[in-house]
């Protein structure tokens, strides 16, 4: 999967560690992966009316 770097503000950046903190994530990659992964989520039941499973392609199914 391509690498995507982001130039954060700095509230920005609170926002992401907060979430970190608030989700026991590590890094504030994985805050931003959270947030995506919620609203892709969110956008998915708006559009099909279910939940669907969010896994990387060719990745392990749990």
């Amino acid at each position: 999967m391509p690498e995507i770097t982001l130039e954060l503000t700095d509230q920005q950046a609170q926002l992401l560690d907060t979430i970190r903190r608030q989700q026991g994530l590590e890094t504030m990659d994985q805050a931003a992966e959270w947030l995506i992964k919620q609203r892709m989520r969110g956008a998915s039941l708006k559009l099909t009316g279910r939940n669907r499973a969010l896994h990387a392609v060719g990745g392990p199914r749990k």
